[in-house]
């Protein structure tokens, strides 16, 4: 039975507000009780009204369809728990950070329309009928380029010969790749100094500074190269938007969206005061600002560095639900668990087209013992912490992102990740599938503390854009671990619990699939420690293990490539066994002893398992045809007769990767399968 309050507001105004429910409609208005006959009009209206009733009982607030301009982000503090946001039908609410411009389009030349827009209006990011449209840029983006930087590269893209073409180039970008391809930089153009040279600042958003690329950079808003279909420049002196209309596009009837917020909601508590069970079902969220000149904050001894923001940013959060939403083009990261977070769970959602991560779950480096941040530095291993763990609980831990379609990320930075954890305990990925990515499908940033499950995903068409990476990549560069290996290996073999003292649990990968086509499609980097990874099929890019300890891999199929031990230290505590592999072991730089625990798996010819014996392990390895069931449907479960089953390996599923939610799996792409056995 629902409760009626009787409340009173505004003088003798009586009015009467379910305990139990408050509804909010395009068409309401904020005078109103929130009654489903006289809902309110704002999100911000309903969570007012919502506070007092939640500290008697729980509340829902129904959100109607509709798109609802936030004019600010819409805070949660620890006085909101216990509330439920749902929207009316799912996807159809949407949670909108940008505003809808009415506009009197008129021909300007070229084929390009302008048109007068508000005063102070600053513009990111224009949307032409629910599609990001590009900034002028040079050189012009390429739909069919997927995988060349930027859809689009050139060296002179800010050469002092192109510049002199451009009258005040202030205020544009420049979007180039890391000299290794680790990622990319960004710039804002501040002008030309004398000699007609462009200048510029930024470059902080990759940790392992090396220069940008020689090759590979862009320029976007820059008002002479608006010459494509799709492009625009806005003048915000002369108040004037410049656009260039696709094909068969009426922009008399185009809606005309422009992104004003950066976040469109925030859980602001910690904890001591913690939001608590707050959900949030059902919502579209679109038109955040891209963040990329503010991705400053560096991760532990990494390429990476990170603005610690989203769509939705969590901080001081415990048992608080994303369910069945639709994260639609944000401009930054989609959802960003940050600092101390606990149960969170993302489950149903549909994240695509973001301009940086997914679903990201980062710490506080206070937190961590002897933390270092850049690849070089390095710990004084005489006198360095010995006690286990993190010094306070300001992580996030026991969160979960499950049965979600996450693809489209990285349109705008490129050190970005489907799922990124860092100084994080417990974050388990379950369900998932993760495709199409600038850089790594699910990223686990150094080894503290552990404990994260990946299960059951479908993880494929990642490091598109870059290099040297992974579609699951992982660093373990915790306070042990040296860049000279040799430092690294001493210090271990007189203190084998070293490598434990951040990665204290066991982070398991299993039940999944992995294609990466340039790079590895499971990649242990520099320390990796603390694995178990089985039940895995792997299409493309084999698995590396480097530098780490204490990692297991068994019952993985691996097709196309085979297993890639690298820098391997001396008792290593590691193992790869009963897996089925196609390829010779592709070691560098390995101690003795690294074959000891590398035996009893089937390899699909004889030759490579002679090669692969000739390192010194494989002792009870075997080779011949597998007999896989049927490879060319991906079902690479072996026959009963199939010798590979006496080497101790044993049929998993292999129809249960990837999304299981029915409206996200019919859309779901699935990885390209080929094989040579």
């Amino acid at each position: 039975m629902i409760r009626v309050l009787r409340l009173f507001a505004l003088g003798s105004l009586t009015l009467h507000v379910s305990a139990a429910e408050l509804h909010v409609s395009p068409d309401g208005d904020d005078a109103n009780p929130g009654s489903a006959a006289r809902p309110v009009a704002t999100l911000g209206a309903a969570r007012d009204a919502a506070r007092p009733l939640a500290a008697k009982g729980p509340v829902t607030v129904i959100v109607a369809d509709g798109t609802y301009y936030l004019p600010e982000t819409l805070v949660f503090d620890s006085s909101d728990s216990g509330v439920i946001y749902q929207a009316a039908n799912e996807g159809m609410a949407v949670l909108s950070g940008g505003l809808r411009l009415d506009l009197a389009w008129k021909p300007w030349k070229n084929g390009i329309f302008q048109a007068e827009t508000p005063a102070g209006l600053a513009i990111d990011q224009v949307f032409i009928d629910g599609t990001r449209q590009r900034m002028a840029r040079y050189p012009n983006y390429d739909p069919a380029a997927a995988t060349k930087a930027y859809q689009g590269f050139s060296a002179d893209a800010f050469s002092k010969e192109r510049a002199a073409k451009w009258k005040n180039p202030a205020g544009g970008y420049i979007h180039a790749m890391h000299a290794s391809r680790w990622g990319g930089y960004h710039y804002r153009i501040t002008g030309k100094d004398a000699g007609g040279n462009i200048t510029y600042e930024g470059g902080w958003q990759n940790n392992r500074q090396m220069g940008m690329h020689k090759e590979q950079r862009m320029v976007e808003n820059i008002f002479e190269e608006l010459d494509a279909p799709g492009e625009w420049f806005h003048d915000p002196k002369t108040r004037t938007l410049f656009y260039q209309p696709n094909p068969g596009e009426d922009l008399a009837k185009a809606v005309v969206e422009v992104v004003r917020l950066p976040h469109l909601i925030e859980f602001q508590g910690g904890s001591a005061a913690p939001v608590k069970r707050v959900t949030l079902q059902g919502f579209t969220f679109r038109h955040t600002t891209r963040t990329f000149m503010e991705t400053k904050e560096p991760l532990l001894r990494s390429d990476w560095t990170i603005y610690r923001g989203g769509a939705i940013k969590l901080t001081g959060t415990e048992d608080v639900s994303i369910l069945d939403c639709e994260f639609d083009q944000p401009g930054g990261n989609a959802i960003f668990f940050s600092h101390y977070n606990r149960r969170g769970l993302v489950k149903g959602c549909h994240i695509h087209d973001t301009g940086a991560s997914g679903v990201c779950f980062v710490g506080d480096p206070d937190a961590v013992r002897n933390p270092l941040f850049e690849y070089n530095q390095r710990n004084d291993l005489e006198t360095l912490d010995l006690k286990s763990g993190p010094k306070t609980d300001n992580f996030p831990a026991d969160c979960a992102v499950v049965d979600c379609l996450i693809h489209g990320i990285g349109r705008v930075e490129r050190q970005p990740a489907g799922v990124q954890i860092s100084m994080s305990a417990r974050i388990a990925v379950r369900d998932c599938s993760i495709y199409d990515c600038a850089r790594s499908g699910i990223n686990v940033s150094e080894g503290t503390w552990g404990g994260h499950l990946i299960d059951g995903c479908d993880v494929f068409d990642t490091v598109l854009e870059t290099h040297d990476h992974g579609s699951f990549n992982s660093w373990g560069r915790d306070r042990f671990w040296h860049p000279n290996p040799n430092v690294t290996n001493a210090a271990v073999l007189n203190n084998p619990e070293l490598p434990y003292l951040d990665a204290r649990e066991t982070t398991i990968i299993r039940n999944s699939r992995w294609r990466c086509d340039h790079g590895w499609d499971i990649d242990l980097d520099d320390g990796s420690s603390n694995y178990e990874i089985h039940n895995n099929l792997l299409l493309h890019g084999g698995l590396k293990f480097r530098e780490g300890y204490g990692r297991k891999a068994y019952n993985n199929v691996i097709i196309n490539n085979g297993f890639h031990p690298h820098v391997w230290y001396r008792k290593a505590a590691s193992s790869f066994q009963r897996n089925i592999v196609m390829a010779a072991h592709a070691d560098i730089r390995c101690a003795a002893g690294w074959t000891d625990s590398i035996d009893s798996n089937f390899y699909t010819t004889s030759g490579i398992l002679e090669r692969n014996r000739a390192k010194g392990g494989d002792a009870h390895s075997t080779a011949g045809d597998p007999k896989f069931l049927d490879p060319a449907k991906g079902d690479f479960r072996v026959a009963d007769d199939s010798p590979a089953l006496a080497t101790g390996f044993k049929n998993f599923p292999m129809d249960r990767f990837g999304v299981k939610k029915p409206s996200l799996k019919a859309i779901a792409a699935t990885p390209e399968i080929s094989s040579n056995p």
